[in-house]
């Protein structure tokens, strides 16, 4: 299992914005891993540094990436996954065997495990239409624990990982047959509404920004608000939807939060309506960015 000291995590993340972790590791195995769970205090884990944005001052803490896990298997309609197996793999190996189910993952630069965690999807497809089952480590008891779906509280963009007593080993999936032909077209269709609409990793970002409200749209909102003009410094709001920060260059973290703040902040003055992040802050805070954070994430501040 590599492990590096003072790592600058940057390159990882998927807005390259970052500072230094203490220590990071990279088990392999799901033994590494789970040892590793029960020999820490301080740690956070993390997949391919998606949805994230990781703090500019680094974090003085241990950080675990899973994507060494790579092992997947595939056994008739059955599909178990490791939590570091990348998404848009596991979509592509499934599409060759004529199974459907998957097909959303295509697109999406994150891996199975933070796939399940936030209940990912995309074009009326996600990932509880077609879990079985998680393997999930439990931080209270040190024990790992099964959980069928319907113990897993999925929501839009919710589950039970959320609590943060949880964290997803492995996953296990039913898919459906299907023709090849429109299992092709319908991850094509995925692909090109993303090369359309939104950046490529080209433009670093880490996705959608806000959750989308009951019944709405979050870009929709945003859009109506005029925060398809916001431009700073290092960072501005994609020319093409309105709920994707992309980093100009150089972007910092409160970069990222000052924008937010501004978005959020156009769509409650014009619809009294307040969006809730989808991307996650994590690391060590300046004063400024606990400011931003407290009015952007102001659920979990109160707790």
């Amino acid at each position: 299992m590599q492990v590096k000291e003072n790592f600058e995590i940057k390159p990882l993340t998927t807005y390259k914005i970052g500072g230094k972790v203490s220590k990071l590791y990279l088990p392999e195995t799901l033994e590494e891993f789970t040892g590793l769970l029960r020999e820490l205090d301080n740690y956070i884990v993390l997949g391919s540094c998606s949805n994230v944005i990781f703090s500019s001052n680094g974090y003085s803490g241990n950080v675990i990436l899973t994507t060494e896990m790579k092992n997947y298997e595939i056994k008739g309609t059955r599909v178990y996954a490791d939590c570091g197996v990348k998404d848009p793999l596991l979509s592509q190996k499934v599409s060759e065997l004529s199974l459907s189910g998957l097909e959303f993952l295509i697109g999406l630069p994150g891996t199975i495990g933070g796939a399940v965690y936030m209940n990912a999807g995309a074009h009326g497809q996600c990932i509880a239409d077609v879990l079985v089952s998680c393997c999930l480590f439990d931080r209270v008891t040190k024990e790992i624990v099964f959980k069928q779906k319907a113990e897993m509280e999925f929501s839009y963009r919710h589950s039970i990982l959320d609590s943060g007593r949880f964290i997803v080993l492995s996953a296990e999936f039913e898919l459906k047959k299907a023709p090849l032909e429109e299992i092709k077209e319908l991850m094509d269709r995925n692909l090109n509404f993303r090369k359309t609409i939104q950046p490529s990793l080209a433009n670093p970002n880490a996705g959608s920004v806000f959750k989308n409200p009951e019944n709405d749209s979050a870009g929709r909102l945003l859009e109506k608000a005029g925060a398809k003009t916001f431009d700073m410094d290092r960072v501005k709001v994609w020319d093409k939807h309105a709920n994707f920060i992309v980093n100009k260059g150089d972007a910092t973290s409160e970069d990222v939060l000052e924008l937010m703040v501004k978005m959020y902040n156009a769509v409650k003055q014009m619809y009294t309506i307040e969006l809730t992040p989808e991307q996650i802050f994590i690391g060590d805070k300046t004063e400024k960015e606990e400011e931003l954070c407290n009015i952007l994430y102001r659920t979990k501040a109160q707790k």
